[in-house]
Order: structure tokens, then C-alpha cells, then sequence
């Protein structure tokens, strides 16, 4: 069979218009269609040449010929939209009536597509149905316009798609069509209220106008930040149609950023989760309203929408990575813009909560650049940005809605609404009065709970890397911020801090020493006295034990470990290293897990792809000690596709050693699929040596070796219920069974020091032993042991093993002051301590286990 390559295909053809045998010709060139799969780049375009050259003799039995093989195609044939576009591109037909209906089938098919790369064959068929007279369907100027912003676009594609000049938007996204949908709206409402008729049809025109003129203009935020000139035609345009109109409308446009499509896309052959992503086209309109609600007056709803969009855009797809930088970046731009106290707390919590590198300079150079102008350092301004949010007292607020009270009370790190009718009753729900009468304050006052929510979690986490911030403040600063703040005194009241070298906490509403003596700031405690969080480290034993003896008393629930933390001294085995320790050395974790994981504590980290690429790798840097720490990781698996994504990032890593750089040195960079980690210098260089662990100062290498316990503890392989068959091939028996019952490390072990005191006080307490690294419970038909580091079970007899997967609602480790089954637990944060006990609850009744799973392994 003769190859069909474009030279052989070409003279091939060459020889049946010689021949003038349009028959086989149209074999010939039908074969070129399947062989080009639609894309005539290269050689092939010497065939397009050949057929645009035929005698007008040969074109009409050529072209009749090649529709009747067309027809014979099977109906989901590739080839079909590739031969309409051949006959497009060598003009076969000036009408557009050729194939019309099947060009317009194969249109649409295009229009569920994200883009192209090969705009030829498309280019053409589009070209075609717009010389016969008809509009190209909206979903497919969509995939013209988002096409045409790929860099590597052809010139041609470009320039027709700058003639697009309705839909305004691309159609898909919900918020996008809300947005035409609201302007047609807004003329209809315009036209309704006008007194005449003539004065109705001028209404529409102008406000339909405006509200367009209003959406163009959004599209020509093609920059990273606005002009005077832009800034100023957006204050014409918004003073046309009033400043709340514009503000209630774009806001509602805004909440419905990143809601499922309207348009779901088809995926093409490796393509990511196409319908996760943001359009494009409409992205630049979206960084054009942020711009345009930042020159209007400050409001609550407009900063919560501007912070939420933040987040949202940066809400990461698999293949892809967050859904849109420049929406978000384009947010924190607008946030900047707006003045007032309003914006900066929202600057201030996305300081905590955004981790995208380029995003995250943009916030932190806000807030320096704010700081500066305030004469504040970078730290008092995320101090001093923390709103009250209403609360008129720590932790607590009351509204009055006629006679009902509703109350704001602030329990751990969540915000409680709830509500009393006129008599005094607490109530369930919402009364009817306040619904009815009280609906704008009503969804306000919501709101406001939720920006509490998200602002204790903030401030949580703010406030749980301090430890390495090195951070002071003068006494009056510590209870004017810290203390006395209606919303951070919900959480710094349940610390530890330390004031002139003396440990105090809070108690009976005021801050006091272990012997319950009060801090007196009058006397020794003068009010530029330095306060700063109190940490284990270097603490005698028995002070860390009574400060946990006092807060387990008071039923205090510490927002994050403090008086709990663990500790990870310098041990004989680093000292015998020197450089490196390799103490979390041999694991196997989930890379997204762990990825994400080490965004949230402040590493740098690049997603290792099966490529043939090198890679940095986890830091983190802590420029307040002139470090840098580096956690040594390499991808683990060879099989493409299943090992990794349909991206090609692998899905599990192995781990190797822990080092500390000083700051500024050389970056090391190793294969993402193994090998040595090395830095490579230009020009000869001798490599920057690595700090002795020795070196680095106590507290940074606990808390850094705390981090990567972390990491190891939540995303190995060995804590998943699910991998006793040892995962792919079975190839991680041995790490699953070591790790899943091995020896304890710190954190488990932290974990069965404060067992041995919560176990006496748990319903189940005469069930339930501490056995070595194990929490053994008795049940009427198995004994049970817990591993106390990654919660897997074995039973009696013959330590079979029990696969129980908790369920993903299980608060305990998330912070909700543990569960109604485990009841208090000293500190929030630690998800397998609560698994542990929800488990021991479990089996401690497993004769009243109903679920199947379980019940059929018993």
C-alpha cells in the first residue's frame, strides 16, 4: 500500500489531473484527509495548491466526486471536518450552500471545544458560513476568541476575531451571561418607567448602551494595572448609571465567578478539566470590573467580593494550576485601590491564606506599602488590620431586630448566630418578623458571621508562625491587639505568652502567672514591657506539664498547639551527619497532598512532572534567621498514566534528607525523577556549603522538623487504610506495614502523652488501655489496637488488620474542640488524634456496628 505522505500524495494527485480522472483524484485527496487529521501545514499545502488550481473542467466533477465519498463516511468519522474544510479552503463553492448543513454541524461540535492550535481547517469553515450570509454561533466565537489569545496564534485568526463584536461576552460561564442577560434587563426596566413612548425607546437605546459601553470597556483591561486615562472613562461610564446600581450589579456578577458552566467543554486527548478553568477572553473583563468596583465609595460587600474572587481564582485544577493568576491578581490590584479599613483586613487575611508565589508578593507588597505610609512596620499593620466586625465585646455581640435578639458568640474558631424571640426563648431558626421585615440586615449580619469564620482561620494561622517571626510587642500594644481585640482575643486568650521573661495565661479576666498571680502592669510590668508567644522549647518539664494540667482544667481548647507543640531537639544520629538529618528520610507521601500541605505552612514547592526537567527543592525561607530550609524530594513511579496524572505530575513522592542554606545561596536542583541533588554554578563556582545542624538555632530546626513531620504525617501512603495491598504492584508492602505500625515519631508520641490523660475521662475508659504505640480497646467480640502515628487497626486474634476509613466530616483534627463522641480535646488542629478516638468509640460498641464494610471483616 503506498504511503501516504504529502510528497507521494501530491504526485499522486498530480497524476490523476493529468489524467483528468477527477474519480480517483477524489480518492486520492480524501486519503490526504485522513492522513492530515484537518491540518494542512507543511507539505500539504502543495496538495491545496494543485486542487485551487483546477481547470473549472475539472472543478465541478472533482468537487461532485469528493461530496459523495464525504457522504460515505461514517457519521463520528474525524475526517469529516477536515474534508468540509478542504473544500472551504480550495473555494469549491462562492454560495456557501455546499455542506452547509454539515458545516454548521461541525460548528457546532467546534463551539464545545476550550480552543485550537491549527486554525486553518477552522479558520476556513468559519469563513464560509460568514460569506453565506450567517452568524457564527456564539459558543464558537468563544472558541475563536480564546484561541486567539495564544500567543503562537496565526495573524489571520487574530484579525477575524477582532471583527467578533457580539456576543460582548464569551457565552459558557454563568456570571458572563448573568452580565448580557442584566444589561437587556436594565433597558427593559429603563423603558417601562419612561412616561412616553418615544421617551421609553430612547431609555432603552441609552441604557442598553451604557451598560455596554460599561462591559467594552472591561475588555480593554489588557494591563497588569489601570491608567489615569482608563480609570477616568470608567467614572464617566459609572456615573451614567449611578454608582450603587453599578456597585449591587457588578458585586452580583462577581459572586457567581468560578460556578459550574452553562456550556460544559468537551475534553480533548490529554487535556486537563477544561471546565474548571476560567474563559480567557472573559478573564480580561473580570480584571477590568475588579479595577471598576475599586473607584467606587468603600463597602463591606465590595471588599468580601474582591477577596473571595481572590480566592476563588486561585482554586487549583489538575493540569492546569490555579484557574486564573491574573483574575486574582487583578483583585489584590483593586483591593489596593480601595481606601479603608475594610480593604486592608481583607489584605491582611489573604496575607495568610494565599500561597501562589506571584499573588502572594502582590499582597505582602500591598501591606509593606501600606505599612510605610503609616510609618508602621510590616507586622503592627496585619496587627492593627483586624476588624471588630461589630463584636462590642470579646468574642460576643448582640442585634436587636424589634424584639427579637440575635447574638454573635465566637466558640473556638467558628462564629455561632443564634436567636431569642421576644419572650427571651431561644429559637432554632430565623424568626418569620425578621425575615420578613429585617431581610437586608438579616443577609448582613450573615455575611458578617461568615467574614468572621474566615478571619479566626486566618488569624489562627497568622498566629501559629509566629513562633519563627521573631516577632515582640510592647505590652499596651499585646492587650490593645492581642488581648483585648473582640475578635483576637477569642484566640489570644487561649495562649500562652510570655511578658519580661515570665509565663502568664488568661484566667478569671486577666492575664496571670502559673500561681494565679496577675500580671500588674503599673509595677514591674511597665506598658513598653515585650510580650512575645511562649513555646516548650528549653522549658523545664514539669512548668510545660502545670501550664497543661491549668488549661485542661479550665477546659481551655488552644487554637493550635502551643502548650502540646512537639519538640525536635538535635539528636546523636544529625550530629553525626553534620549537614543533613534524615530523621523524615524513606517516606512515601501523596505529592498534591503534600504540595498543598507545604503552601499552608509557607514552603516553596514545584509539582514534580514525569519529564525530563530538574527542579528545586521544598523550601522554606526565614529571612528574620538569614536561612534557608530544604526538604529533598523525588518523584516515585515510571509508568505514565498510572503513577501519574493525565498531566504526566506524578501522584506520590519519596522523601530524602532535611538541610539549611543561609538565604542568599545557590538554589540545589535535582531530576524531578531522582538523582543527586546539586547546585549548579556558572563560571566554576565552588557550591555554597550547607549550615551544620549544629549551627542553626534550636527553635528554627524544631519548628522546620515539625513542618516536615507534618508533611510525612498527613500525606504518607502508610496512613491510608486502604494500601494494606501495598499500592501499585505491591511495590510498598514493607514502608505501608513500617510506617502503619512501626515506632512512633514525635507527633504520635505527643499524641500518646496527652492519651494517658484523656483516656481516664472518656466514657469508655474501662475498654480502653495504652499499650506501647498502641490504644487498645476491648470490644464484646475483638480486642482492637490503634496505632497512635497512623490510626490503622489490628484485631484479635492473630493481629488481623481492620480497614476502617473515617469518614471525611470527622472535625475533631480540624479544629472544632474535638466531637460529641470524643468530646474536649485540649488543642485544635489535630484531625488523627480525633480519628483515634472516634475509632476507639467505634469499637469499643461493635456489636451495634451496622456498616457493612466493617461488619463483614469482624
Amino acid at each position: 500500500m503506498p504511503a501516504h505522505t504529502p510528497r507521494s500524495l501530491v504526485q499522486r494527485a498530480r497524476n490523476r489531473i493529468e489524467a483528468g480522472d477527477m474519480e480517483r483524484l477524489a480518492d486520492e485527496v480524501m486519503k490526504a484527509v485522513f492522513a492530515t487529521k484537518g491540518y494542512w501545514d507543511g507539505g500539504w499545502t502543495h496538495l491545496l495548491d494543485e486542487l485551487r488550481g483546477l481547470s473549472d473542467e475539472n472543478r465541478v466533477p472533482f468537487v461532485d466526486a469528493f461530496v459523495r465519498r464525504f457522504y460515505a463516511l461514517e457519521q463520528d468519522s474525524v475526517a469529516r471536518s477536515g474534508a468540509i474544510a478542504l473544500l472551504c479552503m480550495i473555494g469549491a463553492d462562492s454560495s456557501g450552500e455546499l455542506l452547509a448543513e454539515e458545516r454548521r454541524a461541525e460548528l457546532e461540535r467546534l463551539g464545545r471545544r476550550v480552543n485550537f492550535w491549527q486554525s486553518g481547517p477552522f479558520y476556513a469553515l468559519a469563513e464560509a458560513e460568514l460569506a453565506s450570509g450567517r452568524p457564527l454561533p456564539a459558543p464558537v466565537v468563544a472558541v475563536f476568541r480564546r484561541s486567539s489569545m495564544d500567543s503562537y496564534c496565526d495573524p489571520e485568526l487574530v484579525t477575524l476575531t477582532k471583527t467578533f463584536a457580539e456576543p460582548l461576552l464569551n457565552v459558557g460561564e454563568q456570571w458572563a451571561e448573568h452580565a448580557m442577560a442584566v444589561a437587556d434587563a436594565e433597558r427593559e426596566t429603563a423603558a417601562a418607567d419612561a412616561e412616553h413612548e418615544m421617551a421609553a425607546a430612547d431609555a432603552q437605546r441609552t441604557d442598553r448602551a451604557h451598560w455596554h459601553a460599561l462591559l467594552a470597556h472591561a475588555l480593554t483591561a489588557t494591563t497588569s494595572k489601570p491608567s489615569a486615562k482608563w480609570d477616568a472613562t470608567a467614572r464617566t461610564l459609572i456615573d451614567a448609571l449611578g454608582a450603587e446600581r453599578v456597585r449591587t450589579t457588578v458585586v452580583s456578577w462577581l459572586a457567581l465567578v468560578g460556578r459550574p458552566r452553562t456550556l460544559p467543554l468537551e475534553r480533548q486527548e490529554h487535556e486537563p478539566d477544561v471546565n474548571q478553568a476560567f474563559d480567557a477572553f472573559n478573564a480580561t473583563a473580570l480584571r477590568g470590573l475588579t479595577w471598576l468596583v475599586s473607584l467606587l465609595l468603600p463597602h463591606p460587600e465590595t471588599t468580601r467580593a474582591l477577596g473571595a474572587l481572590v480566592e476563588t481564582s486561585l482554586r487549583k485544577v489538575a493540569g492546569i494550576g490555579p484557574r486564573s493568576p491574573k483574575v486574582a491578581n487583578a483583585a489584590v490590584v483593586a483591593l489596593t485601590r480601595v481606601d479603608g479599613d475594610g480593604a486592608l483586613a481583607e489584605l491582611a487575611r489573604l496575607a495568610t491564606r494565599v500561597t501562589y508565589k506571584n499573588t502572594a508578593k502582590l499582597v505582602d507588597t500591598a501591606l509593606t506599602d501600606r505599612a510605610t505610609a503609616l510609618g508602621l512596620g510590616r507586622e503592627e499593620i496585619e496587627e492593627l488590620a483586624v476588624p471588630a466586625y461589630g463584636l462590642t465585646e470579646v468574642g460576643r455581640v448582640e442585634h436587636r431586630f424589634g424584639d427579637v435578639t440575635a447574638e454573635i458568640r465566637v466558640q473556638g474558631t467558628r462564629a455561632v448566630l443564634t436567636w431569642c424571640n421576644a419572650a427571651g426563648k431561644a429559637v432554632r431558626s430565623v424568626p418569620a418578623t425578621v425575615r420578613r421585615d429585617h431581610a437586608e440586615e438579616l443577609k448582613e449580619l450573615k455575611a458578617t458571621v461568615k467574614d468572621i469564620d474566615r478571619m479566626l482561620t486566618a488569624q489562627s494561622e497568622r498566629l501559629d508562625r509566629q513562633f519563627l517571626a521573631r516577632r515582640t510587642r510592647t505590652y499596651d500594644a499585646w492587650r490593645q491587639r492581642y488581648l483585648d481585640h473582640p475578635l483576637v482575643g477569642t484566640l489570644a486568650r487561649r495562649l500562652l505568652w510570655v511578658v519580661d521573661g515570665t509565663t502568664v495565661g488568661w484566667a478569671d479576666g486577666e492575664p496571670r502567672t502559673l500561681t494565679g498571680d496577675p500580671v500588674d502592669p503599673v509595677g514591674p510590668v511597665g506598658p513598653g514591657t515585650r510580650v512575645e508567644l511562649w513555646h516548650p522549647l528549653d522549658r523545664d518539664p514539669p512548668e510545660v506539664v502545670a501550664w497543661r494540667d491549668r488549661l485542661e482544667r479550665q477546659g481551655i481548647t488552644q487554637p493550635f498547639k502551643q502548650a502540646h507543640r512537639e519538640v525536635y531537639p538535635l539528636t546523636d544520629a544529625e550530629r553525626a551527619t553534620a549537614v543533613y538529618s534524615n530523621r523524615f528520610a524513606g517516606h512515601i507521601l501523596r505529592q498534591h497532598q503534600f504540595h498543598s500541605l507545604a503552601a499552608t505552612r509557607g514552603w516553596r514547592n514545584r509539582l514534580r512532572l514525569s519529564v525530563d526537567d530538574v527542579a528545586p527543592p521544598a523550601t522554606r525561607e526565614l529571612p528574620q534567621w538569614g536561612l534557608r530550609a530544604e526538604y529533598w524530594i523525588e518523584g516515585e513511579g515510571h509508568e505514565y498514566g498510572e503513577e501519574t496524572t493525565d498531566s504526566g505530575a506524578y501522584l506520590r513522592l519519596r522523601t530524602d534528607q532535611v538541610r539549611f542554606y543561609p538565604l542568599d545561596a545557590p538554589q540545589n536542583q535535582a531530576p524531578c525523577w531522582g538523582g543527586a541533588y546539586a547546585m549548579w554554578l556558572p563560571d566554576g563556582r565552588d557550591p555554597v556549603d550547607p549550615v551544620p545542624l549544629a549551627a542553626v538555632p534550636p527553635l528554627v530546626l524544631s519548628e522546620v522538623l515539625r513542618d516536615v513531620d507534618l508533611f510525612v504525617g498527613v500525606a504518607s501512603v502508610g496512613n491510608d487504610p486502604t494500601w494494606q495491598d501495598g499500592g501499585p504492584e505491591g511495590r510498598f508492602v514493607e514502608y505501608w506495614t513500617s510506617y502503619g505500625f512501626g515506632e512512633l515519631d514525635q507527633s504520635a508520641e505527643t499524641r500518646r502523652t496527652l492519651l494517658e490523660r484523656l483516656v481516664p475521662r472518656l466514657a469508655i475508659a474501662d475498654r480502653c488501655t495504652l499499650e506501647g504505640r498502641f490504644l487498645q480497646v476491648e470490644g464484646a467480640l475483638h480486642t482492637y489496637r490503634i496505632h497512635l502515628g497512623s490510626g490503622n487497626i489490628l484485631m484479635s486474634p492473630n493481629d488481623r488488620y481492620l480497614c476502617v476509613v473515617p469518614k471525611s466530616t470527622v472535625e475533631g483534627g480540624n479544629g472544632r474542640n474535638g466531637t460529641a463522641q470524643t468530646g474536649y480535646l485540649p488543642f485544635e488542629g489535630d484531625r488523627m488524634l480525633a480519628v483515634i478516638l472516634s475509632k476507639a468509640m467505634l469499637l469499643a460498641k461493635d456489636t451495634e456496628i451496622t456498616d457493612p464494610t466493617i461488619v463483614s471483616q469482624l
